[in-house]
């Protein structure tokens, strides 16, 4: 019987690791550093994007309290106190929205989904001329697609709505009036 040698068993241990490193790969992969992330949120405009969406978020609340309050009479006080509530709501959603309160989710979620790698090819794609004139044409890029999803949409509400209008409707049988109770003694 052959004995193989101690630098052979060594050899072949340490094949054997590095093939379990090469097949956990992700799983070893180093974290991202928060400056990593930093730089990456920087790139990508971050911090700007995020602080569009506070108007556009006060713009929805605002809609909400338009559609609920539409119509209905109110008193001074009344419009006082709903104005206050729309006031501290605003407050609430700008403060929950700042990027004191973001930066810390945007790191931890950062740190979970992509390893240091991925952080510094993303950051060195955003701080290219590519990257930078995909973030300048994002805007456009957006209301270019809303624009042809409504021109798509249209047809199809329309013909929808045809179907609607054909669904025959048959009124509900006439419900007869509550009669009086007869006194028993």
């Amino acid at each position: 019987m052959i004995r193989p040698s101690l630098n052979a068993v060594r050899s072949h241990a340490r094949v054997l690791l590095l093939l379990a490193l090469a097949l956990a790969g992700p799983a070893f992969a180093a974290e991202p550093t928060d400056a990593d992330i930093d730089r990456l949120l920087t790139a990508s405009r971050a911090e700007s994007l995020l602080a569009g969406v506070v108007p556009q978020m006060e713009a929805v609340q605002q809609q909400e309290f338009d559609k609920h309050f539409a119509g209905k009479e109110m008193t001074d006080e009344q419009k006082a106190e709903v104005a206050r509530i729309q006031a501290k709501t605003q407050d609430i959603v700008r403060k929950a929205l700042s990027w004191e309160e973001m930066r810390p989710v945007y790191l931890d979620v950062y740190k979970k989904t992509y390893t240091r790698d991925d952080v510094r090819a993303i950051t060195k794609f955003y701080e290219s001329a590519a990257g930078k004139r995909m973030l300048d044409k994002s805007p456009a890029l957006m209301q270019n697609i809303m624009a042809a999803v409504q021109q798509k949409m249209v047809p199809m509400l329309e013909e929808l709505q045809g179907e609607i209008r054909n669904i025959p409707v048959t009124p509900p049988p006439p419900v007869s009036p509550p009669q009086k109770r007869r006194r028993t003694r």
